[in-house]
């Protein structure tokens, strides 16, 4: 975890430690499987290949998450002279953090949400959209911002986009596998004789089995990073219920967001600070945000631990 004044949370720095340790288990034994099932065609050297590829997209992702996310929701860069208000309220929260100024985006989209992105805390960028300064007031804003900085102070972005590696390579082993591009993996094709046709269903399986192992723990770990960043976040304003608040009005805004433009940013669901869904549970193990049920209550209980009544 990076140095700042955020809250230290032992739970999150052991649970991105335990996802990245068991991804890595699970990537090693996915390539030493599949290989293992290629090596009687002679086509082992595909699956090396293929792994390499999908690190290397991760990698990618990793290096320019800032510019591709800020790309993927068509935002840009402010200066402090043209979001003077925005600009100061995030120096504040810097200071009383004692972490790098990460840079400043905007978003024009009427969904009210935040995101923050970036491999590094010094190649960050916090990014809100018009809809969420329309909606909150300065105090429901700062809580938001503080959310987002701590995500960056804990360094939790850069964790999950390497923790997508072993989804990634699986996903595109089991795409390929759709196109009968894993009929390498027993001889010269699916329907050709002995071996062709069970290679082909391990590799598939496999790679269906890591997808799925992968997407639930680094959904897992998703739910509990924003819980922490609310926690963190609350401490450093010492004003959960503002936060609180923030969180109702963003998710009773998506109500009123037309289902298309809900649908257009749904890629975005795992960095915003409350998905862009309207009108469907997020208790099942698929959701990367804990329920809003849950998020309120730890804010009540941080408010009553502050002394102050929340309202």
């Amino acid at each position: 975890m990076a140095h700042s004044r955020f809250i230290k949370d032992r739970g999150l720095t052991a649970r991105m430690t335990l996802t990245m340790f068991l991804l890595g288990a699970l990537f090693v034994a996915f390539m030493v499987t599949l290989m293992a099932v290629a090596g009687g065609s002679g086509n082992s050297g595909l699956i090396p290949i293929i792994g390499i590829v999908g690190l290397g997209i991760a990698f990618y992702q990793w290096w320019s998450s800032d510019k591709v996310a800020m790309r993927a929701m068509r935002a840009r860069e402010v200066s402090p002279e043209e979001a003077p208000e925005l600009h100061g309220m995030i120096d504040r929260l810097c200071a009383m953090a004692d972490m790098p100024k990460p840079r400043v985006g905007i978003a024009d989209m009427d969904i009210p949400n935040a995101f923050a992105t970036g491999r590094s805390p010094n190649r960050s960028v916090v990014c809100v959209t018009t809809g969420i300064l329309r909606t909150l007031n300065a105090e429901e804003l700062e809580g938001v911002l503080a959310h987002e900085l701590s995500h960056v102070a804990h360094r939790d972005v850069l964790v999950m986009t390497v923790a997508s590696s072993a989804g990634i390579v699986a996903g595109m082993l089991t795409q390929s596998a759709q196109y009968g591009g894993l009929s390498l993996l027993g001889g010269r094709g699916r329907n050709n004789n002995n071996g062709a046709l069970p290679a082909y269903l391990i590799a598939l399986v496999v790679s269906l089995v890591v997808y799925a192992v992968s997407f639930v723990l680094t959904r897992m770990l998703s739910r509990y990073r924003e819980l922490c960043a609310d926690r963190a976040g609350a401490y450093l304003t010492m004003k959960p219920a503002a936060l609180a608040s923030a969180l109702q009005k963003i998710t009773g805004e998506m109500s009123a967001i037309p289902q298309k433009d809900l649908r257009s940013s749904s890629a975005m669901n795992a960095f915003f600070i409350a998905p862009a869904i309207s009108g469907v549970s997020l208790k099942t193990l698929t959701s990367t945000h804990p329920p809003l049920e849950q998020r309120l209550q730890q804010l009540a209980k941080i408010q009553a631990e502050l002394g102050r009544p929340m309202g």
